[in-house]
């Protein structure tokens, strides 16, 4: 990567630093971006704590810098190691555009570099791939991070949100100027990957085998990880709930909660019907084997298992909340309440009782991917950095 730089010539070359908190987030929701302005002609280097050890961000980026960031807001190195760090990296480097995600690296990185945006020496560009204040939240806790949203909002060129209740929420307390707020929804879908006609059925057959399912067995699958805001309990509950031995419900993902969700299977009378698959590859595999999936989070901000869902035809039990409520409204999926998990059993009933409505309905929530997809992701944040680079 380091040559293809030398072979264009640097100064010839826009230059976009993007930073997150955690390599992980850099490779799953920039990696389409990357590649396409590097295709173009862009050098596009690649920030965040542990990143010279990532493999998948080695690959991706033209250079990558370590940053000792922390997820814990409270740990004192994020505004007293990290700051200079950044202005370090950015003095070497002199880029043009600095697209910033996640809240701590999206706050730190804005104040250590606010003195040279002020002075024209670069864009700062924000990508909030949820507001950390939302509709149901905690007061406290969203009067803190409304407040340090207004308070980073002043050092903010461009606010990238990804759902409509995040679009108005920043228009509305003003984090930005309005004219300075972009909605584009999510970072791209690959549809590619995610087509129910490209997944081959002795693949699904193989995959269902491997889990332990016959082949008239009705799968529901759940792709999150295994932590408190995914409320992955409340699925296991509305699956007992549900009591329908034919059935099987599967989680793909792993986290924290599960030695507690297996106890909890137990404790149900349904570890029988139950598969916990921790982390996996074949996510679309899986979900071609699925008769629907099932997401219960109380916060997300454009959920990637959702679209992948629909974009492979396969239809979806979703919590109202901002983000899954965008796509999943109007009949393009089933939506329930945060908690409700009377209201997830009835769901997963309907979709074993209707197979052909829920067959129309994956069929509308399919039409509505277009907007998600690689291509028109890309041509909006193209031209949104064409703006903010003649401004």
């Amino acid at each position: 990567m380091a040559q293809k730089a030398e072979i264009l010539g640097t100064e010839e070359m826009n230059r976009l630093l993007i930073v997150t908190t955690i390599p992980s987030t850099l490779s799953s929701f920039f990696t389409y971006i990357t590649r396409h302005l590097q295709a173009n002609g862009w050098l596009v280097d690649g920030m965040a704590a542990g990143i010279s050890t990532d493999i998948e961000c080695l690959e991706l980026f033209d250079q990558v810098w370590d940053i000792d960031l922390s997820r814990n807001p409270l740990d004192p190195k994020n505004l007293l190691v990290a700051p200079q760090q950044i202005q370090a990296v950015f003095k070497k480097n002199n880029y043009d555009l600095v697209n910033v995600s996640t809240p701590i690296a999206a706050f730190v990185t804005r104040w250590a570099l606010n003195d040279l945006r002020k002075q024209g020496k670069l864009k700062m560009i924000y990508t909030a791939q949820g507001l950390y204040f939302y509709q149901g939240g905690a007061t406290h806790r969203n009067a803190t991070f409304l407040t340090l949203e207004k308070i980073a909002g002043r050092w903010t060129d461009y606010l990238v949100v990804v759902n409509r209740e995040d679009e108005e929420a920043a228009k509305r307390h003003r984090l930005v100027p309005s004219e300075r707020v972009r909605r584009i929804p999510g970072t791209g879908l690959n549809i590619d990957r995610f087509n129910c006609n490209t997944v081959l059925e002795a693949d699904v057959i193989k995959v269902r085998q491997e889990i332990g399912l016959l082949p008239q067995t009705p799968l529901f699958l759940s792709v999150a990880e295994l932590i408190p805001r995914k409320h992955p309990q409340d699925i296991l509950k509305a699956f007992a709930r549900l009591a329908r031995p034919e059935a099987c419900l599967a989680f793909a993902g792993d986290g924290h909660l599960m030695n507690q969700m297996q106890h909890l299977a137990s404790e149900l009378g349904v570890q029988n019907q139950v598969r916990f698959l921790g982390l996996r590859r074949d996510i679309p595999t899986l979900i071609r084997a699925a008769i629907a999936t099932v997401l219960a989070s109380e916060l997300e901000g454009l959920p990637n298992c959702v679209m992948e869902s629909l974009c492979m035809e396969t239809p979806v039990i979703g919590t109202d909340i901002r983000g899954t409520r965008d796509l999943l409204e109007k009949g393009c999926g089933l939506l329930v309440k945060v908690g409700d998990v009377e209201g997830l059993a009835s769901a997963m009933a309907w979709i074993l009782d209707h197979p052909e409505e829920a067959r129309v309905m994956s069929q509308q929530g399919r039409e509505r991917i277009a907007d998600y997809e690689v291509p028109h992701i890309l041509k909006q944040y193209e031209a949104l950095y064409a703006e903010s680079m003649l401004c």
